[in-house]
């Protein structure tokens, strides 16, 4: 029973079986309807090397806590959402990664950052550009998280081939 969350008496609670299934398929619900948040890495000429899925409510941050530790590269540039000094920035720093992430409006100290190195994030923004072409991957037509995650991966290399 798998995925299941039992009552005393054996029974299922209602809508919990359904729910445990959408999160380990990384479906989310919000006001739309059913979606899905693609993480992403890319390199410094825009091609994809790594993905993450997770439920279209879950924050960005979620993905950096998959995609983050195992990159190699010596800069990270990320927009304002990935502006966590404990999740992000602190661990990125003590690797010994060049940070360009512009600080949250609300951050009482603003940290300052590369605004012409920020500039060439445009290439991830690029790349869902092209991702989102694909009309499997726009509208999210399998199921399953690891066929949708296999298409991801297959309209990833077609792209990076052209």
């Amino acid at each position: 029973m798998s995925g299941l969350i039992s009552t005393r008496r054996g029974r299922v609670k209602r809508g919990q079986a359904t729910k445990d299934v959408r999160e380990q398929e990384s479906i989310g619900r919000s006001k739309g309807g059913l979606t899905t948040k693609i993480h992403a890495v890319c390199d410094a000429l825009g091609n994809p090397p790594g993905f993450h899925l997770t439920p279209g409510q879950a924050h960005d941050l979620d993905g950096a806590d998959a995609l983050l530790p195992g990159i190699d590269a010596d800069t990270i540039i990320a927009d304002k959402a990935f502006d966590a000094d404990e999740r992000v920035i602190e661990p990125l720093r003590k690797a010994g990664k060049t940070l360009v992430i512009p600080s949250k409006s609300n951050r009482t100290a603003p940290r300052a950052y590369d605004e012409d190195l920020y500039k060439a994030r445009h290439l991830i923004e690029n790349f869902f550009a092209r991702l989102k072409q694909f009309c499997a991957i726009a509208t999210r037509y399998d199921k399953r998280a690891a066929n949708f995650l296999g298409a991801i991966y297959l309209a990833a290399a077609i792209t990076w081939l052209n």
